[in-house]
């Protein structure tokens, strides 16, 4: 069949202006003064209710109002939450779909998995820490171990009965690095979550954990539970009676972080929209109050600062993982 120069002519304008729309609808998804123009989803990798859920809906509440689109949170729980970040490692790179990443994910899992379907470096970008989890030491209240040097007596003592709770590989490395750096000698008891890991302790069930602030500050003012120390450099503001690790004569400086994420190729202009909004959400005195009764410190750092967090911790954890000979198949 032959067509016409006429037709022909007129056939590849049309192609050519399509395909000039096609470009400037991409450039204008990627200008940042543009951005966002729908809605924006958080991926998390656990299920409603948990700290980084609880994260996400803070900020993601708040991001909504400041770029005046709506914010999603997507609930992916799975594998340690690697269902969810493998998810956002393959999404489209175009500032839609966002990931908040714990540290287990993020740090500890490339340290201790022979095999990840991810890359955190390689495949993400990150935005901002939104916050950290300081961590605290407990023993059951009626224990006789009242102090740090306590219980390491008592796991040399004993090495075939002390043992300690744990809820995630991140907890796990927390605990060996305080193996390593004290020489007590203690068997991890897995359990399914932080609440399950500390009522193991309440219950006898272990002799310790180490948890998070959220599930363990309760049970630590109810009387329950002993702390015996904090896992961070400075002690905590609701517990200033309680040691710092270094004070109780352990070396320990260990903190949990949830922060969000972008896939790698998300363009620089939305990004720095994004890490400039979440500096500036995290900071104001309306997300500090909602997020400290959750036991959760505000961070809200730049994406270059949560870069070298990450970096760090992973070669830190990697090194642990490593000295314990900690591995997961996958």
């Amino acid at each position: 069949m032959k067509y016409s120069r006429r037709y022909i002519a007129f056939t590849t304008c049309l192609g050519l202006a399509f395909s000039a729309v096609l470009c400037a609808d991409a450039r204008a998804e990627e200008d940042p003064a543009k951005y966002p123009t729908r809605a924006i989803h958080i991926v998390v990798g656990f299920t409603p209710g948990g700290g980084n859920d609880l994260i996400a809906r803070i900020v993601g509440q708040k991001l909504s109002d400041h770029l005046g689109q709506p914010v999603i949170i997507d609930n992916k729980p799975g594998g340690g939450a690697i269902v969810a970040t493998e998810f956002v490692a393959h999404a489209p790179a175009d500032g839609y779909t966002l990931l908040v990443g714990a540290s287990g994910a993020m740090a500890v899992n490339p340290a201790v998995y022979t095999k990840l379907p991810y890359d955190p470096v390689k495949d993400f970008v990150p935005l901002s820490q939104l916050g950290s989890f300081p961590l605290i030491l407990v023993v059951n209240a009626s224990s006789p171990i009242k102090s740090v040097a306590d219980l390491i007596a008592f796991a040399k003592a004993n090495p075939e009965r002390a043992n300690y709770s744990s809820s995630s590989a991140a907890f796990q490395l927390v605990t060996e690095l305080f193996k390593q750096k004290t020489g007590a000698p203690m068997q991890e008891i897995p359990y399914k979550g932080a609440n399950d890991s500390v009522m193991a302790v309440i219950s006898g069930q272990v002799t310790a954990t180490i948890a998070d602030a959220g599930p363990v500050s309760g049970q630590v003012k109810g009387g329950r539970v002993r702390a015996l120390a904090v896992a961070a450099a400075n002690r905590a503001e609701d517990f200033p009676d309680i040691p710092t690790m270094k004070e109780a004569g352990a070396d320990v400086d260990a903190v949990l972080w949830s922060g969000l994420f972008a896939p790698r190729q998300t363009p620089p202009g939305i990004v720095k929209k994004l890490e400039t909004e979440l500096m500036r959400i995290v900071k104001e005195p309306e997300i500090v109050a909602k997020l400290k009764p959750l036991g959760i410190q505000p961070v809200g750092n730049s994406s270059a600062e949560f870069g070298q967090v990450l970096a760090s911790d992973i070669a830190r954890w990697t090194e642990v993982a490593r000295a314990g000979n900690i591995k997961i198949e996958q």
